[in-house]
């Protein structure tokens, strides 16, 4: 197994659009990205935060040290919950506007990097608000420099230059993808990342599996995304396993850390369809429900959907965790079977969903502006039916 070959306490810098700073101890590095910062005359920050995770994982007391030793003045807006809304987003860009912050550094999972690549927008744009961002009322075609501190093995999102905030009196989860919002920097660190509940920790590596099967299968996908497609499962597939075992494995945290930024790269690469298409009206109707968790669900019913177009490249990336197979039925089974054993067995149903909700939930897999987007690159033909019969199947 290559993998023994990796020192896991070595810091690595990996380059994709975004320089990020990998390994145990990663982030140290902060020190190095502060004094840049300074060096850029970048040195008023909003720092973005959930209430909790940015404290108790450790990262603050280092990013916090590094702020003030490089003469760094900063806030912190530490209202960014599960599943971000525009109107929280549109708080801390008040918050930011009015210390005149110059730059962004956001200390979380994909929540608070996604509320601060808006935060980071919308400070270029001080005639924009966040409904105005995510309702594509205008184009963002610049951002203030990002900085993500990544505290989850799941969104890849600290590489990549995607976005997701609800718009919560329309119940729209909207994605948006500018080039702009690539992090200037990104830290992953799987020290930071053992603080994960049990729950969070599968389902933050199932959204990474999600991620890779979308990307490698779209109508624009390439060899390179199908490529790393296999590999992100094959990680996974081994190690989540160990993370549920031992939640302080740093070997275990440190491949799903490197399979979930694998899979952030993979579907800048290849896009997104079906899955998170259809999981965004989930958690926008239910914001309590995780993303990962959505998406589990639904996965197995759109396996199925998409086996017969997409064959060979299924059979080849979902090899680690369902075996042999040749057909959408042993595949949708397989893929549940893999659930199953590592914690996730869950319905729609068991999350309050029933057929009666069928009607909305594809209306708004339609109507939220950028899922359409999604739903046209799917490699079967995405028509409501179509939809409704993955919703249905999942309940």
């Amino acid at each position: 197994m290559w993998q023994k070959d990796i020192n896991i306490n070595e810091i690595r810098e990996i380059r994709t659009r975004t320089s990020v700073f990998f390994g145990c101890g990663a982030i140290s590095k902060i020190n190095d990205i502060a004094k840049d910062l300074k060096n850029k005359s970048l040195d008023k920050i909003i720092v973005m935060s959930g209430k909790n995770a940015y404290k108790s994982t450790g990262a603050w007391d280092v990013v916090e040290k590094a702020l003030k030793e490089n003469s760094i003045e900063y806030i912190n807006y530490d209202g960014v919950t599960p599943n971000p809304t525009t109107t929280s987003v549109d708080e801390a860009t008040k918050m930011a506007r009015d210390f005149g912050a110059k730059a962004v550094i956001a200390i979380g999972g994909g929540s608070p990097i996604d509320a601060g690549k808006s935060v980071a927008i919308l400070l270029k744009y001080p005639d924009k608000n966040c409904n105005d961002l995510y309702e594509f009322k205008f184009e963002a075609k610049e951002a203030a420099p990002i900085v993500a501190i990544n505290l989850t093995h799941g969104t890849g999102t600290e590489t990549n230059r995607f976005a997701v905030v609800t718009i919560p009196e329309k119940d729209y989860k909207p994605a948006i993808a500018y080039d702009c919002i690539y992090p200037m920097y990104a830290i992953d660190d799987p020290i930071l990342m053992t603080k994960l509940s049990p729950k969070q920790t599968r389902f933050v590596s199932i959204d990474a599996v999600n991620h890779v099967i979308e990307a490698a299968t779209t109508k624009v996908t390439s060899p390179y995304a199908i490529t790393l497609a296999r590999e992100v499962i094959t990680l996974v597939a081994e190690y989540l396993p160990k993370a549920i075992e031992n939640p302080d494995d740093l070997e275990a945290r440190y491949f799903l850390a490197y399979a979930a930024m694998m899979g952030g790269v993979c579907f800048d690469n290849g896009l997104l369809h079906y899955t998170h298409a259809l999981e965004h009206p989930l958690s926008a109707v239910k914001h309590d429900l995780s993303h990962g968790l959505g998406l589990a669900i639904l996965l197995p019913a759109v396996v199925r959907n998409i086996f017969d177009s997409k064959a060979e490249t299924l059979k080849y990336i979902l090899e680690p965790i369902a075996g042999k197979i040749s057909s959408a039925q042993e595949a949708e089974t397989a893929v549940y079977s893999w659930l199953k054993s590592v914690g996730v067995p869950s319905k729609l149903k068991d999350e309050g969903f029933t057929e009666a909700d069928v009607p909305k939930l594809v209306e708004l897999a339609f109507s939220t502006p950028s899922l359409a987007g999604l739903l046209s690159i799917a490699p079967t033909e995405a028509t409501k039916e179509a939809v409704a019969q993955i919703y249905s199947n999942s309940l």
